[in-house]
């Protein structure tokens, strides 16, 4: 599996922001069209091999340099060190197409590529050690705050069980959030004893944790999503950052509201889903297929035509939908104005809608699929399943609804 270009060809943009495109903004969009390009390039072998991720339960290594050598997993790393840092709606756009293809591809490349906005939250010595070797660095983990670290001459003791690391077995770096403690009790955060508890997020190599093989799922399967664990691991002060609340070492738009960005990744996903399952639907009718008992092919029945609009409508709203709020979000964090919490709520609403509207297409698809989808060769049963299986993270889940309307009930008592 060969790209049609390489990362050198595609990191026109040097460390002060030019490069051979002219002006930085040019470069920075000439960066986004090659690896879109690359991406659409790779697509028709990357989804002849959807079984096999299945089947594999993780993304192979071969999928993993690839999508590395065409600057996937430095989308988001800062243009100083090596990386693309390419706009909000440019990387939205590529995780889109990503997702286009495969479900897990776009899920992998979601999570290896997004980490790197996570990663400036750590202490600089720290940072420039982690992109020391480049900016193709992948951290897996998670931000549930499910370990306990006790505070230790020099740093934290850290023990903790986190479920849900996709890409931990390609990961060179891994995080997880602790609650902090004191000779077993958890210190105060900062709204004092009557609030949560002081947490802290731990970065480690990977080669530190331990993986544990749990990923026996629905959906999603070639994420190699497993567990990973530390056992009382001395974590450095070095190697601990403040999230959410913490001070980025890295300058630059993408760094400083990381919470905002994140509904709208899972909304990029969603929306790159949505479109391949409907795409696939509307090949399968192209086949001539006829349904049992059915008076015509699917293709010629006003009834499945009908449906077929009415899904394709839902479908067609979430790129637009999608856009206007990353370029909402990019405004605002170029002006140093997007930690906002009317603006946090409009990205999580964003990103739920997307993600249940493209569950409800990919439900309806199936269903006008007809026994066809039943099948695990079908593409169709792995979008529903994967997307499905993505809706259920906490970042999307629809009770997340609940603080933009609580944000709207309480501007509506001051007015």
């Amino acid at each position: 599996m060969q790209p049609q270009t390489s990362v050198r060809d595609i990191s026109t943009i040097d460390a002060q922001g030019g490069g051979t495109a002219g002006s930085p903004a040019e470069a920075q969009a000439d960066a986004a069209a090659r690896l879109l390009a690359d991406i659409r390039g790779l697509a028709p072998a990357l989804a002849a091999r959807a079984a096999e991720f299945e089947a594999a339960r993780r993304m192979p290594l071969d999928v993993v340099d690839t999508l590395r050598s065409i600057g996937v997993f430095r989308m988001f790393a800062p243009r100083s060190h090596g990386g693309l840092e390419l706009t909000l709606p440019q990387a939205l756009e590529a995780l889109a197409a990503l997702s286009r293809i495969d479900g897990s591809v776009g899920w992998t490349a979601m999570i290896g590529s997004a980490s790197a906005v996570f990663l400036p939250q750590l202490p600089r010595t720290t940072y420039e050690r982690i992109y020391r070797d480049g900016p193709d660095t992948i951290c897996a983990g998670t931000i549930a705050p499910l370990g306990k670290a006790e505070v230790a001459p020099g740093g934290y003791r850290v023990t903790g069980r986190w479920p849900f690391a996709s890409g931990c077995q390609h990961a060179d770096w891994m995080l997880g959030l602790c609650v902090v403690t004191r000779g077993g009790k958890p210190l105060p955060g900062p709204a004092g004893e009557a609030g949560p508890p002081l947490i802290r997020g731990v970065v480690m190599p990977a080669r530190e944790w331990q993986i544990e093989d749990t990923w026996d799922v629905a959906g999603l399967k070639g994420t190699g999503s497993h567990h990973i664990a530390l056992t009382d691991t001395l974590v450095p002060d070095a190697n601990v950052f403040d999230f959410p609340d913490g001070r980025a070492c890295q300058p630059g738009p993408l760094y400083q509201a990381v919470p905002h960005l994140l509904a709208l990744f899972h909304g990029a996903f969603s929306t790159g889903m949505a479109e391949g399952v409907l795409a696939e639907l509307v090949e399968l009718a192209g086949t001539g297929r006829q349904q049992l008992r059915a008076p015509a092919p699917m293709r010629d029945s006003e009834l499945f035509q009908a449906e077929l609009g009415r899904v394709a409508a839902d479908v067609r709203a979430l790129r637009p939908v999608l856009m206007a709020q990353a370029e909402s979000h990019w405004r605002h964090a170029q002006a140093g104005t997007l930690k906002d919490d009317a603006l946090y709520a409009q990205g999580v609403q964003t990103g739920v809608w997307i993600v249940t509207t493209a569950v409800r297409a990919a439900d309806a698809c199936y269903t006008l699929a007809g026994g066809a989808a039943v099948y695990d060769t079908s593409p169709l049963q792995r979008r529903m399943r994967d997307l499905h299986t993505a809706a259920q993270h906490a970042t999307v889940q629809q009770r997340q609804y609940v603080g933009a309307g609580k944000l709207l009930l309480d501007r509506a008592k001051v007015h």
